[in-house]
């Protein structure tokens, strides 16, 4: 005979799972991921902007033939130089731009002027600004009479491309790079991020339904509170996990057959140089953090981990909060009064995703190690720091006092909660729920 926990659990998990809700955003949530990071490429490649013929009014003559020779990959605009006053080219039809260069433009450069017929264009106007920056300052440099004052320009410049290592407890570098880290530790965080609100008010939700509906005076006839309470809580976690463990599956199918077969072939040469450890930054083709990040994202076992490592905050993070959601619903009569209680649960998870975007800077600092450690916090903050290969062991000390603290947040919900099913008509203060929570 089953047991009255397996029962309660089973009807939580069941009358979620077999909701079309559930199975679309199932299925449609990892395909909308992967066309937000495929989005931007494909917008670039499709959108190419419409041609366009800039008149150029040059009044100085060094401008007009540095725009000819730098802009040779602005395919779609034109520069035509003309000699008339600046009020006949805006009055002509046949130009959608006139830039106008005042005959000083090496001593006062600020005097150039762009005037456009339509919006504006950011890619155009830095590209305009940055040439005529170059241009001025390379003919003031020119009027120091310096003798082969180019050659020598060109012998001091250097573009150096810092490579970072990290060295494993065994010694072994590892390519890694930190702006990918931080927007990976980041996706991860805002994953569980809505996984424990969701979830969590999920729970509250479905205590409050059946406390207005009555349900619960007969249900706790035959189930103990602490059980009822856990089996909501088991129930709706176990949601969430086949969830992340169908979206973990997806992503190493897709990591497995479909990343290979898009990339170029130049590409997965480079993606097999940093896995083999012989990547090198300044000699690659693209750039390096994209290949980095094609790295990760294209090797099964890396994209296993990172699902394992969410698997196992969100199982501790969601029991954790769903037991504070679940004595708030327990509590309260509607979902309106339950909005000022929920303060309480909902503040520690924005605090933890405002510190995890700051983690960027320093994910070792003293404040990250305890955020990391801290169970309000630790969930969403350990998780964006997992991206940046944190010690091992602060990620397993963190796991074993999260779940540890889900003992006691239990213990004490449980109190609130036996209570709390059987007040009707009054919206409890917070004293009262400490009041309830010291009951023997």
């Amino acid at each position: 005979m089953r047991s009255n926990l397996g029962i309660v659990i089973s009807r939580e998990f069941s009358e979620r799972v077999v909701k079309k809700s559930f199975i679309i955003t199932t299925l449609l949530t990892p395909l909308f991921m992967v066309l937000m990071m495929v989005a931007p490429a494909l917008i670039m490649n499709f959108s190419t902007p419409d041609d366009r013929t800039m008149a150029v009014v040059d009044n100085s003559g060094v401008i007009y033939p540095a725009l000819v020779k730098e802009c040779g990959d602005m395919d779609y605009l034109t520069f035509k130089q003309v000699k008339q006053p600046l009020d006949s080219a805006l009055a002509n039809d046949e130009y959608d731009a006139v830039l106008w260069i005042n005959p000083d433009v090496v001593e006062n450069p600020a005097g150039a002027a762009l005037y456009m017929h339509d919006s504006g264009s950011l890619e155009i106007e830095s590209a305009l600004n940055s040439i005529i920056n170059q241009t001025v300052e390379e003919k003031r440099l020119l009027q120091y009479n310096i003798e082969n004052l180019p050659q020598i320009l060109d012998s001091v410049k250097v573009d150096t491309s810092l490579r970072t290592l990290r060295l494993d407890d065994e010694g072994n570098e590892e390519s890694i790079s930190s702006m990918t880290s931080f927007f990976l530790g980041l996706a991860m965080t805002f994953i569980l991020y809505m996984f424990l609100i969701m979830y969590g008010q999920m729970v509250m939700t479905s205590i409050i339904e059946e406390k207005n509906n009555r349900v619960l005076e007969l249900v706790v006839s035959s189930v103990k509170p602490l059980q009822l309470m856990l089996g909501k809580i088991i129930g709706v976690g176990l949601v969430a996990v086949l969830q992340i463990t169908i979206w973990a599956i997806l992503m190493c199918v897709v990591s497995a057959f479909v990343m290979p077969f898009i990339m170029p072939e130049s590409l997965s040469e480079q993606v097999a140089m940093v896995n083999a450890g012989t990547f090198n930054a300044a000699a690659s083709s693209f750039d390096p953090d994209m290949v980095k990040a094609m790295a990760m994202f294209s090797s099964v076992a890396y994209i296993a981990k990172l699902f394992l490592y969410i698997l196992l905050f969100l199982v501790g993070g969601f029991l954790f909060y769903a037991s504070i959601f679940a004595a708030i619903g327990s509590a309260v009569d509607n979902v309106q009064d339950a909005s000022q209680l929920q303060t309480f649960a909902l503040l520690p998870i924005i605090v933890a995703l405002m510190f995890s975007m700051s983690l960027g800077n320093d994910p070792n600092s003293t404040a990250a190690v305890w955020f990391s450690m801290i169970p309000f916090t630790s969930p969403m903050v350990m998780l964006s720091r997992i991206a940046f290969d944190v010690p091992s062991w602060q990620i397993w000390v963190s796991l074993a006092i999260l779940f540890a603290s889900f003992v006691g947040m239990a213990w004490i919900a449980a109190k609130i909660y036996r209570v709390g099913i059987f007040m009707y008509g009054k919206k409890p203060s917070v004293k009262d729920l400490i009041r309830w929570a010291r009951y023997k």
